[in-house]
């Protein structure tokens, strides 16, 4: 599997490296807990970043850029995905009437010509003489060229995202991936701790979809980890706080978006470490607040049940998100560390 991986992306440099430069002429089904949160690329990331680098020098877009509407596809397409072996790392996925052009009567348009014509988006990355949106280097180099055709420092970008998207949260996520790629260097990021530190007691079992009535009558969309006031909270996953602050159910809450496009909510906490803010980039194991018993009320409400997390994990399509079981998850994040040392 490896060779055949490492001999399709080869494959991939070698048509890249022919390439003009610029210039020149409700709660659903989710994984188990033994299907780990690691990214999806984790299996081709050796691959992906020469021709993340390889395109960058083509087109001038910033590899980061590139390998952050990548994840955030991967994200969104993640269900229809996931079950295809051998997947390419590049899951650009442009929809027919961007690629071909809106009023092309040829929606699965491949001629090159005729989608300039009419205006769409599509490009021949691989020299084939075919602009095919089904295609990975023909996906890749037209979203580089779409991203990077107003310039390429970052307002022009996230514009560009924007018009791509439609939608300025989607905007902030990519921006924020991008961040996470550039100062880590590489896409190869993985791992995840459980929510409280090793030496401290707690205690928690799956409360998911019991029945809440404070504030009317909902489900209980997470899992309450029971631990004394004051105890440090971790943060699960490599990601960009994306929420934080009061909510009246929740009290002091942080919700932090990672690589996967799941939102990770933390709650009822008694205060958040120093320098957590909004578009935070935190990792796996960094503390990120403190065990409480805030919420239920106005800000500053505590007291209203005994200190303890609820954490909760979301999933989002693009379309819609919805709450899963964080449980299983949380019960592998705790076996990996109880076997580490201290």
């Amino acid at each position: 599997m490896i060779r055949k991986r490492t001999r399709l992306f080869a494959g991939l440099l070698l048509s890249l490296a022919l390439l003009p430069v610029p210039g020149a002429g409700a709660v659903q089904e989710d994984p188990t807990a033994e299907q780990t949160l690691e990214l999806a690329t984790s299996a081709q990331l050796q691959d992906e970043m020469p021709v993340l680098h390889h395109v960058e020098k083509v087109t001038k877009v910033p590899w980061y850029y590139l390998a952050a509407v990548n994840q955030y596809e991967m994200g969104i397409h993640w269900k229809k995905n996931k079950d295809i072996p051998n997947k390419s790392a590049i899951q650009i996925e442009v929809p027919t009437e961007k690629w071909s052009g809106p009023v092309n009567p040829k929606q699965e348009d491949n001629n090159p010509v005729t989608i300039k014509i009419f205006g769409g988006m599509g490009l021949d990355g691989n020299k084939d003489k075919a602009a095919d949106r089904t295609n990975p280097e023909d996906a890749l180099f037209a979203m580089a060229k779409w991203l990077g055709a107003d310039g390429t420092h970052e307002e022009a970008i996230r514009r560009k995202i924007w018009d791509y998207y439609q939608d300025g949260i989607v905007v902030d996520r990519i921006t924020g991936y991008a961040r996470i790629f550039r100062e880590a260097g590489t896409t190869d990021i993985h791992g995840n701790s459980f929510p409280i530190p090793k030496r401290y007691n707690y205690s928690y079992r799956s409360t998911w979809g019991d029945p809440r009535g404070w504030g009317g009558r909902r489900i209980h969309e997470g899992c309450d980890i029971f631990a004394n006031q004051g105890t440090p909270v971790l943060s699960t996953a490599t990601g960009v706080v994306e929420v934080i602050g009061w909510n009246r159910f929740g009290g002091w809450r942080i919700g932090i978006r990672d690589l996967n496009n799941i939102y990770h909510y933390y709650a009822h906490l008694a205060g958040f470490d120093k320098g957590i803010k909004r578009g935070s980039i935190v990792k796996p194991g960094q503390v990120i607040g403190y065990v409480g018993a805030s919420g239920y009320g106005r800000p500053g409400t505590s007291g209203k049940f005994p200190p303890h997390l609820h954490y909760g994990m979301y999933r989002d399509t693009g379309a819609r998100e919805w709450a899963f079981d964080p449980t299983p998850h949380l019960r592998k994040w705790e076996r990996e560390m109880r076997k580490k040392k201290r």
